[in-house]
């Protein structure tokens, strides 16, 4: 049997909050024509339908220079720099709950034989991951969340399915529901990894610590094999109390004691022959890192640790969605997140975590944020401003030496799986390619920030640096001006080295730090809502500066808004993207019938399948996590989790 696996991981790669089917979960909302404005921002139905723009923050009083110098210091002489980053470093976490849903079997023939498993898996994920191959070598996927805790892997399904939810006995006040999965999950992960290098992080149920199921664990190593990097133990165990899962008194020690249970088991499972695996403590921020390390963890399990992790978001969204919690407004927030200030107070609580880590020999990996938790903001974590401030972040947390970042996808159920070319490519998404680009595939980038510009907030700048010499510039302006008077130009010198005789520069673009979709990186776009298959388009655009040898400058402008990326030399810039990505198509073979395309404007309107039956938004009320809404991408053919859709891989070395 051949099971056609419907997924999407493309929900935060945009903004999927909502439920499964287009109307919210209380009131139908129709689609309309026009767009939403601040002044009137009531929407009620599913974020993927929501057409809420912000009105941009007003230029800052005073405005920032729009003329400056950045010295680069060469021949080993810079000082502050970061420890060396993978091009890697921007990655993705994946709610599990929201990663998959079958949505057809059939059997399949080939020379009178059963054929054996296969998947067709949505081409625009593929195409996306095969983007940031191109660039960084490989991809860095987390599956997990809050749903990893209820997960429980089993040999089939009756009714087939490759993951069945029981949305009835649902836990935390989110409604996370326990799950039901196959090995097809693993088996399908590992095709994606064969075909675009995708690197996993899994997580071991932990809600239960006397009887630990380490099947997915098992199953995980024998599948996937070097492409599983680690696997989580204990998903923010310090909101555990808080959402009802451990006593009011359990305390950072409390999890430690735990964590050393499942460190017994996992050493006493002879099917798991990989022990140096784990995972933690995967803090939301309510504890604080230190709290656990007083407690001896990283230390005691220093042998099992492969990786110490967190997790954190700069704020929350709940009341809007559950009603609990703070109201916030998104036009409120809106400034908080266009300035250099929001990067550096994010990371300034770990920033003794990193060094300990170091001290320790272990990565430090940010393993689950993005712009606001329980759904993030309409308008805001779709906005251009949300992929600015993604570069920001991802390069400030490089800078105090995270090893990594995941930006976490929540979900919205697949129930449109009309067509195959209908994926919104969320800003967060731009933000990954411009970081994977500005740290390069040599993974010996070390990233510095400059302080530029009299360290004004609003005009922020990193150098990035390969053997001691500057190999890259990454320039961001925050200020949306239309008029070109707040476009700043940096004259770039380089203090003991010589001047090239040219330099070249992409940009991240858009109009307005309030304008949705239809961004452009060099030149090329992911285009509006629902029209991406995952493939950039447009022609590149690589713009030549010509450097004033003689004054020893490059004066590169940076337009209100935007981010640009300066390549020092063409070596620079073809280690960074070194030519034409191989994509997939999109076109395959499924099925003659029942294969009618829907209009989204006609869908949104319309009362879908279940209705709120598979709701499945931003998870950990009261964390600052979940990020639904925010950034990657979005999907009528599913927004939320990972795979299905249009390509057709014959795994045959995972037959059972």
């Amino acid at each position: 049997m051949r099971l056609l696996l419907v997924h999407s991981f493309l929900s935060v790669l945009g903004i999927a909050h909502g439920a499964v089917t287009v109307y919210g979960p209380h009131v139908q909302q129709p689609f309309g024509s026009q767009t939403v404005t601040a002044a009137s921002a009531s929407f009620t139905g599913a974020a993927t339908y929501d057409q809420t723009v912000l009105n941009p923050p007003p230029i800052p009083n005073p405005p920032p220079p729009t003329s400056f110098g950045v010295q680069l210091q060469t021949g080993g002489a810079a000082t502050g720099l970061s420890i060396p980053q993978s091009g890697a470093f921007f990655g993705f976490s994946i709610e599990f709950s929201v990663v998959t849903q079958v949505r057809d079997s059939y059997v399949s023939y080939r020379s009178s034989m059963l054929t054996n498993i296969s998947s067709f898996m949505q081409v625009p994920f593929l195409n996306l991951m095969a983007n940031l191959r191109e660039r960084a070598g490989s991809v860095q996927v987390r599956l997990g969340g809050n749903s990893q805790e209820t997960a429980t892997l089993v040999d089939s399904i009756p009714d087939g399915k490759s993951m069945e939810k029981d949305t009835v006995n649902t836990s935390n006040p989110t409604g996370t529901p326990p799950l039901l999965f196959t090995p097809e999950i693993i088996k399908m992960m590992a095709s994606i990894s064969a075909l675009t290098n995708v690197r996993w992080y899994l997580g071991i149920p932990f809600y239960n610590t006397q009887n630990f199921q380490l099947q997915i664990a098992e199953v995980g190593e024998a599948i996937l094999g070097d492409y599983l990097i680690g696997l989580q133990g204990g998903n923010e165990p310090d909101l555990y109390s808080k959402h009802g899962h451990r006593p009011n008194t359990y305390s950072p020690q409390d999890y430690t004691n735990e964590f050393g249970l499942l460190v017994d088991a996992v050493n006493a499972d002879p099917s798991l022959p990989d022990k140096d695996i784990l995972i933690g403590p995967n803090l939301s921020g309510t504890w604080q890192p230190e709290q656990i390390w007083d407690t001896g963890f990283a230390t005691d399990y220093s042998k099992s640790l492969i990786t110490l992790a967190v997790e954190h978001y700069p704020t929350d969204n709940c009341y809007a969605q559950y009603g609990t919690g703070t109201p916030r407004n998104a036009q409120d927030m809106f400034p908080t997140y266009l300035t250099h200030k929001s990067g550096q107070d994010l990371v300034s609580p770990y920033v003794n975590s990193t060094s300990y880590a170091q001290s320790l020999g272990k990565p430090f990996v940010m393993f689950e944020t993005n712009t606001a938790s329980c759904g993030g903001f309409p308008g805001l974590s779709d906005s251009f401003g949300a992929a600015l401030w993604g570069v920001d972040y991802a390069l400030q947390m490089a800078y105090v030496n995270f090893t990594g970042a995941l930006f976490h996808v929540g979900g919205q159920s697949d129930y449109y799986n009309s067509t195959f070319n209908q994926w919104t490519i969320g800003p967060i998404y731009y933000s990954a390619l411009f970081v994977a680009e500005a740290l390069g595939s040599s993974n010996r980038s070390q990233v510095l920030d400059l302080g530029m510009n009299g360290g004004n907030e609003f005009t922020p700048g990193y150098a990035i640096y390969e053997n001691g010499e500057p190999t890259r510039v990454a320039l961001i302006n925050f200020v949306s001006d239309p008029t070109g008077a707040s476009d700043y130009t940096a004259s770039i010198s380089f203090a003991g080295g010589s001047t090239p005789a040219q330099v070249k520069v992409k940009y991240l673009s858009a109009s307005s730090v309030a304008q949705k979709w239809n961004f452009t990186w060099a030149g090329q776009t992911f285009g509006g809502a629902f029209t991406s298959d995952g493939r950039p388009v447009g022609n590149v655009d690589v713009q030549t500066v010509i450097c004033d040898q003689a004054n020893g400058v490059c004066n590169v402008r940076v337009p209100a808004p935007s981010a640009a990326l300066v390549f020092l030399s063409d070596q620079a810039l073809e280690e960074s993207d070194p030519g034409p990505t191989m994509t997939f198509p999109t076109t395959a073979y499924t099925k003659l019938h029942n294969t009618a395309t829907v209009d989204p404007s006609v869908l949104a309107t319309s009362n879908g399948n279940m209705g709120t039956a598979d709701w499945l938004a931003g998870t950990s009320l009261g964390s600052f996590e979940n990020s639904a809404r925010s950034g990657f991408a979005r999907a009528i053919p599913s927004v939320g989790a990972v795979i299905a859709g249009a390509l057709l891989v014959v795994r045959m070395a995972y037959a059972g």
